[in-house]
């Protein structure tokens, strides 16, 4: 080929000569997933355009899952948002609404995700901390108080108590006059991460999936517009994965879950245009941006080819992203709002259909109203001002961005093979072979970082001895448990125990056969019985799951 001998032309008389005077400022360049970068990339002599790229929401989907993108509607921007009581962060809500946001993404403090009420004695010192704590109908509703839920799309990162917040929300929305069938969000009820790299889990592995599979059969009979499952990779990276263990293992979650669906006797079809992802995007720009593409290339050949799906829309990997949380320092801590707008920058460029912002002062606390609006005026300047969104993946035929997404979709397929050698997804974590090939590349880039090859500003270079922040951080006030587990007991002494009890009866029973789940667990949050009551009928009968290699 004429430009392969011209690249060796050029690497003679113009690079070499110059290799003195212009030598490589470090020993190796590579992303922080490891992938090594060339100098130089060229034409792909053998690139099939057709096959790899095609056309925008269009089978492969590489260029995106809508014909027109962001031209003809930004993406959703949700910032992720919760903590102290419901009052507070209804609070949050009404006022990152009224700042522009277009989606509300719910936090969850610990004891809500795992089950417990706020006056169970191991939520003692974790009420409100991480997120909001929801006990029961009463809270929920006055979490989305002045809220109207058939206008709003509403994002919950909630997986071991998918089902009870689910009911909740359905709950709350009928006090508001909006049937089921009106709702629009997300749940993200993703539990297989939770043992490969987050720990928010309540019951054993198979039965957690029936939870999901459940979830699955519910909202396509009763709500149409509900995506079921935001499968995650961002725990996953965020755990210290690379971008391609990321997509692997996601991908490899998202089969498992889809065949859990065939076997509970969903058509393909029926269930996978609900089916939503969830993703980090992390510091190395161009990375992040391949490994969004390349996922979208994989999802829909999978779909097609393995599972036989027919609707397009089975095939399209719609998704939302998070910024990475994990690049954050507490160092010079204002150096994050510029991490965060070059990672968000990437998200739009990969073509996300949702995005989240983390604030500047999230290596301290939970974000303060001011950092999280900085965060959301981050999104906006991108949307209005970069002119990024003008026109459909404007990033296409890069050299090195369309060589990178050949390069992660590669070892992503090679990854994929392997776990299904395992028996698949749930077989891997019961063997901890995705727990601990993350701990590997956590392990390894933190090595990277210690000794000076991956440089991290504000912490292994450009030092400052004493900060000048003066970031006022957020703090929960510690009366606010106090608060809640008195609002908590005041809603118990006034409900019918008797219709409470029968409830509870009722979701055991079910437990124990192979009926669906989710109609009892929202018979049971109407009666007022509690998010902590509920799950230990649960525990009755499925027990609890003990990781002891953790």
């Amino acid at each position: 080929m004429m430009v392969e001998k011209e690249r060796k032309r050029w690497e003679e008389s113009v690079l070499k000569p110059m290799e003195g005077e212009l030598a490589p400022r470090k020993q190796e360049f590579k992303t922080i997933s490891g992938v090594e970068v060339d100098n130089l990339y060229l034409p792909d002599s053998g690139f099939d355009y057709e096959e790899k790229l095609g056309f925008p929401g269009e089978y492969p989907f590489t260029r995106g899952v809508q014909p027109n993108m962001y031209r003809g509607r930004l993406w959703t921007m949700r910032q992720y948002s919760g903590y102290g009581t419901a009052q507070e962060s209804n609070e949050r809500y009404r006022y990152l609404l009224s700042q522009g946001t277009t989606g509300l993404s719910v936090a969850f403090d610990l004891p809500t995700q795992i089950g417990y009420d706020s006056d169970h004695p191991l939520a003692q010192g974790e009420v409100g901390k991480v997120g909001v704590a929801i006990n029961s109908v009463q809270d929920m509703e006055i979490l989305f108080r002045d809220i109207p839920l058939d206008k709003v799309s509403t994002s919950m990162t909630i997986n071991a108590t998918a089902a009870i917040l689910l009911s909740l929300y359905i709950a709350v929305a009928k006090r508001q006059g909006i049937p089921a069938d009106k709702l629009n969000g997300t749940i993200q009820n993703d539990i297989l991460k939770e043992y490969i790299a987050r720990g928010t889990y309540i019951y054993p592995p198979r039965e957690s999936m029936r939870l999901v599979t459940d979830i699955f059969k519910f909202c396509r009979r009763e709500m149409p517009q509900w995506n079921t499952i935001s499968i995650s990779g961002y725990h996953i990276r965020e755990a210290g994965a690379t971008a391609v263990q990321e997509v692997a293992f996601t991908l490899a979650d998202a089969i498992e879950y889809v065949k859990a669906a065939v076997r509970a006797g969903l058509e393909i079809d029926e269930f996978a245009p609900r089916l939503t992802f969830f993703f980090c995007c992390h510091n190395s720009f161009f990375e992040e941006i391949a490994k969004f593409r390349a996922a979208r290339r994989l999802w829909a050949r999978i779909m097609k080819d393995k599972f036989g799906a027919k609707n397009p829309k089975s095939m399209m990997l719609r998704f939302h992203t998070q910024t990475a949380g994990c690049s954050l320092t507490a160092q010079q801590p204002e150096n994050n709002a510029v991490r965060v707008a070059l990672q968000a920058l990437a998200a739009v460029l990969g073509g996300t259909q949702s995005l989240h912002t983390n604030s500047r002062d999230e290596a301290l606390a939970l974000p303060s109203k001011e950092s999280v609006t900085l965060a959301l005026r981050t999104q906006q300047i991108i949307a209005h001002e970069s002119g990024v969104a003008d026109t459909v993946d404007p990033v296409a035929g890069s050299y090195f961005l369309e060589s990178l997404t050949d390069r992660i979709e590669e070892e992503v397929w090679e990854t994929l093979k392997r776990i299904e050698g395992l028996g698949g997804a749930v077989a891997a974590i019961e063997k901890r072979v995705f727990q601990n090939e993350i701990a590997q590349s956590s392990y390894a880039y933190q090595k990277e970082v210690e000794a000076k090859r991956e440089l991290v500003v504000g912490v292994n270079c450009y030092q400052e001895k004493e900060s000048n922040e003066k970031l006022q951080i957020l703090k929960v006030d510690p009366a606010n448990e106090q608060q809640q587990v008195s609002a908590l007991k005041e809603f118990r002494s006034k409900r019918n125990m008797d219709s409470v009890l029968s409830c509870l009866d009722k979701i055991r029973d079910t437990a124990r056969g192979d009926g669906e789940l989710v109609p009892p667990i929202l018979e049971a949050v109407e009666a007022q019985a509690t998010l902590g009551e509920i799950s230990d009928a649960l525990r009755d009968v499925f027990g609890e799951y003990k990781n002891d290699g953790l």
